[in-house]
């Protein structure tokens, strides 16, 4: 009886489940399993127990109107869709991002490493790449006694409209596997607790973003308080872990004798991001998701705010000095509409923004001579440095390929 009252619920209100089918057995038409799953491992080699689930389905979630003309492009119709259509602005503290709210400006990143962290006390999920974040948003991991699993994973599989055989093909829009137990990140209800059966549910946009960003192998860190760092827990601007390993990454602060770091043999090639911040008076430099180096930043006015701004380096030079070095030739810089700063787009750096701010010599110097088109700069008047509380500071977002 209770079998048949489940059945006439799901034919009734099919297209609203929001189950994460834990045990499922994923049905994907591009990789076809042929043989016995390998047994669940994570990065680590830790092996997680995950129980097999059978509760019913979860309580219909609220769905939102049908998404705006260029998201329909990839968003199916026919299934539910959670969660805000766009980002927030930039500006927006994570901490204060409420169910089904995200940030995200990550597909104009031109390439580097990609790494998820989740944090289960947060309800939180943190994308970094080549070594910075470009996205957090809402999420909700798995209620009580469907507990999602902790540890370092890679994705397995990947299905953008992929259903589930357990839950009455409850829709799973843009699943990532991580174990072969069935837990995923997906599409899913976010009422703004611990609400699924072991997956990591997301707005279904932000979903659709990280689907199309992140690739097959791409690792995922799922972490709790009772056995991570808290750096790891409440994870800051900076990427925590290593985006190839998932093992914690730590960075010494300069000492009160160093004014600079340079390091450029860490990471010889790849992608080239600067992060300045005025809170810290810090410049940070990453090259192909690792820092090759960092120096205190000066200014000659101390209340100086450099406000929120990305720029990417393109081909060709300016017609003045460059802000990072004096007496060379300024390169081509172009500003990246970011959420909540559109209107900067494709609007070239004024030089003269760099007056009064001065970085040590030999670092300028150093740092002038690798700087190659798609090289990216980020301004923010936010602390980028970890903090000793677990706040979460402005989000920070990198550019658009050279045009």
């Amino acid at each position: 009886m209770h079998l048949v009252k489940c059945a006439l619920i799901s034919i009734v209100s099919l297209n609203a489940l929001s189950a994460c089918a834990v045990s499922d057995n994923y049905n994907f038409s591009a990789q076809p399993q042929t043989s016995s799953p390998p047994p669940t491992k994570s990065v680590d080699q830790t092996k997680f127990e995950v129980k097999p689930y059978h509760s019913e389905p979860e309580a219909s979630p609220k769905v939102s109107q049908a998404p705006a003309k260029e998201i329909a492009k990839s968003h199916d119709k026919n299934v539910p869709f959670w969660g805000d259509k766009t980002s927030q602005p930039v500006e927006t503290n994570p901490a204060q991002l409420k169910e089904g709210q995200f940030i995200w400006k990550g597909d104009a990143i031109p390439s580097g490493p990609t790494v998820v962290v989740v944090s289960i006390p947060e309800q939180r999920a943190y994308v970094y790449r080549n070594g910075i974040r470009i996205g957090v948003s809402s999420a909700s991991t798995g209620k009580a006694g469907h507990d999602t699993p902790t540890g370092v994973f890679t994705v397995l599989q990947k299905d953008q409209r992929h259903h589930s055989k357990t839950y009455n093909n409850a829709p799973m829009p843009f699943t990532e596997r991580l174990t072969w137990d069935g837990v995923a990140l997906h599409a899913g209800g976010l009422p703004g607790y611990p609400s699924s059966h072991g997956c990591i549910h997301l707005p279904s946009e932000f979903a659709r973003l990280l689907f199309n960003a992140s690739p097959m192998g791409m690792t995922v860190v799922i972490a709790n308080k009772t056995k991570d760092p808290e750096q790891v827990v409440h994870p800051a601007q900076l990427a925590p872990v290593d985006a190839k390993k998932g093992s914690m990454v730590k960075v010494p602060r300069l000492s009160a004798k160093e004014d600079f770091r340079w390091q450029p043999e860490k990471s010889p090639d790849g992608p080239l991001s600067i992060v300045m911040s005025g809170a810290d008076r810090r410049v940070l430099v990453f090259r192909n998701g690792v820092e090759i180096g960092r120096a205190k930043l000066a200014l000659q006015q101390a209340k100086r705010k450099l406000g929120t701004h990305a720029y990417i380096m393109q081909d060709g030079w300016g017609t003045t000095e460059s802000p990072i070095l004096t007496g060379v030739q300024a390169h081509r810089w172009l500003a990246v509409g970011i959420p909540g700063h559109a209107g900067e787009d494709k609007r070239p750096l004024n030089t003269a923004e760099g007056k009064g701010i001065s970085l040590p010599p030999a670092f300028a110097k150093s740092l002038y001579s690798i700087l190659v088109p798609g090289t990216t700069l980020l301004v923010t008047d936010a602390p980028v440095i970890e903090q000793k509380t677990t706040g979460v500071a402005l989000n920070i977002i990198n550019a658009d390929s050279p045009t």
